[in-house]
């Protein structure tokens, strides 16, 4: 009795253990095809739920696994869901469909070796598996991506990096990797909006990537808001103590800042050639950083204009919208450099690309004054004829007037060839011609001022012919004429 009790209590033990274990197993079996419902529906989320109910009913069922990595790869959850893919062709590594989610997840994660050996042991186990097929070459096409960019990129051919990294990203678009290449070259093609834009994405998804950190702050040290970008490398620099580019970018973001303000300091305070040097060795800190570097040419441009070295100043300034074709203050002082060297046609042009940028009043009166300048520059320069200053007095305009009519008279020159004589008469009549107009208050005034001379009645023409027959008829009336 007490054996039979015994076994009695033995199979009362067993017995509910079998039932609970096959129970189990059906009601898996019901979650699943729930979860296949709403996988069905795309509803990813219930569908994750049911399969992850039915892994805790049933956690060694290899389709399980694999159902629910599917599921997270459909909310773009790669990571998770390679645990998933992995846990599945461990537990039957004849599991091709489970290999095949690994070797998809690796991919999209951007690890294309390791998707090479998932879809080759998926191949192996079923070498006609056309899906297998083409992510085998999807995955070498990534690996050769990679290998092109890696290339441009040491030869700073970085539209090339970005274009293999878009390729890429189409089989790989979780890979944090490719995305901050492409973001950095993006950065190194001034193309800012567009690299903040995928580092910020970065950071939504992990704030505490050191790389996305480090190309937001790329992006804002090459658009010049340099301690804003300083902030960002150190706290990518907090994240990953060696990370060599921030640590790089960081040294010379805090040296360009320093070198340019010291030299904006001595600019201030009028030591020009102090200026000069310091503007020049900030200019060989970064020669990537576009922005800054316009704006030190420009300043160094202003520092020669000081020392009155306009070609150089004019240079400086050239450089700065080579870097910068949106840089109005380059354009702005090397439209002066132009007016002060008399290069008018050149200074015109400049402020007509001012004015067609921002249409202000003032750029409109510099391009009025400098169209003048050039409409002036086309007429005879009588100061020039008279050899004198346009700020000459009256009796300065007289002694150059004596002094030229003297040099050109008919009478010295009556011995000279027929040519000769020709030329100087020609100069002769210009001195009296010039003279006639600026020793004309009312008629030097409307010449300064570039009118035309013949409105109003003013044409010269007449009046200078009856002059010059008075002058040529000897040194006797032409010395009269002053009194």
């Amino acid at each position: 009795m007490a054996a039979a009790a015994e076994c009695d209590v033995v199979m009362a033990a067993t017995e509910p253990e079998l039932l609970d274990d096959e129970e189990a197993k059906r009601e898996a079996e019901s979650f699943k095809e729930q979860g296949n419902a709403y996988y069905a529906k795309k509803d990813y989320n219930e569908a994750y739920n049911y399969y992850t109910k039915a892994i805790d009913m049933c956690p060694k069922n290899a389709s399980y696994y694999g159902n629910r990595a599917a599921t997270l790869m459909m909310l773009g959850k790669f990571r998770e869901a390679l645990g998933d893919a992995q846990q599945s062709v461990r537990l039957d590594d004849s599991f091709v469909r489970g290999h095949l989610r690994e070797g998809k997840c690796h991919l999209s994660l951007g690890n294309a070796m390791a998707a090479c050996r998932s879809f080759q042991r998926a191949l192996e186990l079923d070498h006609k598996n056309a899906q297998a097929q083409q992510e085998f070459k999807n995955a070498n096409a990534v690996i050769e991506y990679e290998k092109i960019a890696e290339t441009d990129f040491e030869k700073r051919d970085f539209r090339k990096v970005v274009f293999c990294m878009d390729r890429a990203l189409e089989y790989a678009p979780a890979c944090h990797r490719f995305k901050i290449l492409k973001a950095e070259c993006l950065a190194m093609l001034g193309r800012y909006p567009e690299a903040q834009s995928v580092a910020s994405d970065i950071l939504r998804m992990d704030s505490t990537n050191a790389d996305a950190l480090y190309v937001r702050g790329l992006c804002l040290y090459y658009e010049d808001c340099i301690e804003k970008a300083v902030q960002f490398f150190v706290q990518a620099l907090r994240m990953a103590p060696d990370h060599e580019k921030a640590c790089v970018a960081c040294r010379n973001a805090k040296a360009l800042k320093a070198k340019k303000e010291d030299g904006n300091k001595a600019f201030k305070e009028g030591n020009y050639k102090l200026a000069y040097e310091l503007y020049t060795e900030a200019l060989g800190i970064d020669p990537n950083n576009i922005k800054t570097n316009a704006k030190l040419y420009c300043n160094r441009g202003t520092v020669n204009s000081k020392l009155r070295k306009l070609d150089d100043a004019i240079e400086d300034c050239t450089n700065a919208v080579k870097l910068d074709d949106t840089y109005i203050k380059a354009y702005l002082r090397r439209a002066q450099c132009y007016l002060d060297t008399e290069q008018y046609e050149e200074a015109v042009r400049d402020y007509e690309k001012v004015y067609q940028t921002e249409k202000t009043k003032e750029h409109k009166q510099l391009l009025k004054n400098a169209q003048l300048e050039l409409k002036k520059s086309k007429r005879k320069d009588y100061y020039k004829i008279l050899g004198v200053d346009k700020n000459a007095s009256e009796d300065e305009i007289k002694k150059a007037y004596r002094k030229r009519a003297l040099m050109h008279h008919p009478d010295r020159h009556s011995g000279a060839s027929a040519e000769v004589q020709k030329e100087e008469e020609k100069k002769f009549k210009e001195v009296g011609e010039a003279f006639t107009i600026l020793s004309d208050p009312k008629k030097k005034t409307r010449y300064d001022s570039g009118q035309d001379l013949d409105e109003e009645g003013m044409n010269m023409g007449g009046k200078l012919g009856a002059g010059w027959g008075g002058l040529a008829s000897g040194p006797g009336n032409f010395f009269f004429q002053f009194g």
